[in-house]
């Protein structure tokens, strides 16, 4: 496909800083969207930071304008109250994307949404995902209705617990990837790069697909 203008929702956050990185070392054009440029460090010729927010139609509709395609790694930290955040914001992105017309869209969600429910683990199942993560759990399954829901060219990545780990050549994928007893997991940059690899590869096109070390 070759090198494309891609705008990072989500770019301050760990995997979102990985997207950017990763993204310019492939020779991408990249555009960070985040709520405040003065504290996003990386600088690149290739790299355009903007302010804005997914909850601000008009910041996001001038963010996508122009784009080829767009990698989301939105996320919070409002776990334990009821939040709307992750599905608000992602109406507004594909709203902004149909307005722009841009079809490409490679979203972050996680094991144990919707179909995968179970495949992060019983300690997830049984313990965090409805004692802490509810709120953010249902949030991400409305999340990825949406998207599935939209006419976009979508490929949900759903990966396992995240960590800080180093990124890895090969790595575990597919639509049934998970376990239903033990907790797996994956390193941020391993994610990041299977979600540019996406942009490369129509096989998971519209499909929700898990990723796991």
């Amino acid at each position: 496909m070759g090198k494309l203008k891609i705008l990072i929702i989500g770019a301050s956050g760990k995997t979102g800083i990985e997207l950017v990185k990763q993204g310019l070392e492939r020779g991408h054009e990249v555009t960070a969207l985040v709520r405040n440029p003065a504290d996003f460090k990386l600088s690149d010729p290739r790299l355009k930071v903007l302010q804005g927010n997914v909850l601000d139609p008009e910041s996001l509709q001038r963010a996508i304008s122009g784009q080829d395609a767009i990698l989301s790694a939105l996320g919070h930290k409002r776990f334990i109250i009821p939040s709307s955040i992750l599905s608000e914001g992602t109406k507004n992105m594909i709203q902004a994307m149909e307005k722009s017309q841009v079809k490409r869209l490679v979203c972050i969600t996680s094991l144990g949404v919707n179909d995968s429910r179970f495949k992060l683990g019983l300690y997830y199942t049984l313990f965090t995902i409805p004692f802490i993560l509810l709120f953010y759990f249902l949030d991400k399954a409305k999340q990825e209705k949406l998207i599935m829901n939209s006419d976009l060219d979508w490929t949900i990545v759903r990966p396992g617990q995240l960590t800080n780990g180093k990124k890895r050549a090969k790595i575990h994928h597919g639509t049934h990837v998970g376990n239903y007893i033990l907790t797996k997991m994956i390193s941020r940059a391993s994610v990041a790069n299977f979600m540019l690899n996406q942009l490369e590869d129509d096989f998971y096109l519209k499909k929700a697909v898990g990723i796991i070390n």
